[in-house]
């Protein structure tokens, strides 16, 4: 009997995840209404049943506490991260121009703050190293660093919504420890479910990046290989634990 083999080259819950993200971003109202005009046949119920269909291969095969990962993984994910990465470099850039005269200081503050560690990582798409940034970020803004900076000329405003989405990560549980816990094993029923769940989306797409090629920032949220990067959590060691503040 022929072995069946998977059309994507990586691991079953990140392929998910990533088609989830990309079904998210053509469920988005603008676009949905744009695709349908250029592929009837999407038409409703055809997003919706996608997500159903990706959803019910995931508790089927992967468990149902997976299931619920997917779901929390997927909303966390589309609702922080580009700010996050955003507001983590707004931030960064304001400091190193408000302690040019005072490097030595500059240097102190990026480390206690996590960017010393874990910002490289981050932004290459280590979505444990932007948990562990973010945590640590969190843990060691104290009231007198808060101060100091906001005094110098930073945003509170922008420090507080940094905070907050270590908060929202945590919440969800994307961090290493997502899809861990009970998982079966993989059938040929499994891999034909999640054969076909990928080639859905990839299907779709395919069409989106067609017909959004001059609109680079709406294009890239239908590249399966750039958002499988911005998902991915490849690190083998847990974050080291923040350093404590100065």
């Amino acid at each position: 009997m022929a072995t069946i083999e998977r059309v994507y080259k990586c691991k079953d819950a990140e392929m998910v995840i990533a088609i989830s993200v990309i079904t998210e971003n053509a469920s988005v109202s603008a676009v949905k209404t744009f695709l349908i005009s250029k592929k009837p046949i999407w038409a409703d119920p055809f997003f919706p049943n996608l997500k159903t269909k990706i959803d019910l291969a995931v508790q089927t095969y992967l468990g149902a506490d997976n299931a619920k990962a997917l779901r929390l993984a997927t909303q966390a994910l589309l609702s922080i991260e580009a700010n996050a990465f955003h507001d983590l470099a707004n931030f960064k850039l304001g400091i190193e121009v408000d302690y040019v005269a005072d490097k030595k200081r500059l240097k102190e503050i990026l480390l206690q703050l996590g960017f010393t560690t874990y910002n490289t990582k981050a932004k290459q798409g280590n979505q444990e190293s932007l948990i562990a940034l973010l945590f640590q970020f969190k843990t060691n803004m104290t009231n007198t660093l808060q101060t100091e900076l906001t005094t110098k000329g930073s945003s509170g405003t922008l420090i507080t919504a940094i905070i907050a989405y270590a908060n929202t990560l945590k919440a969800a549980d994307v961090s290493q420890e997502t899809f861990k816990g009970t998982r079966k094993t993989a059938t040929a029923a499994a891999i034909n479910e999640f054969n076909s769940c990928y080639t859905l989306a990839i299907g779709v797409c395919k069409i989106a990046r067609k017909y959004y090629k001059d609109q680079a920032d709406i294009k890239d949220q239908f590249s399966f290989s750039k958002v499988l990067k911005a998902l991915s959590s490849n690190a083998k060691n847990e974050p080291a634990p923040p350093v404590a503040p100065q």
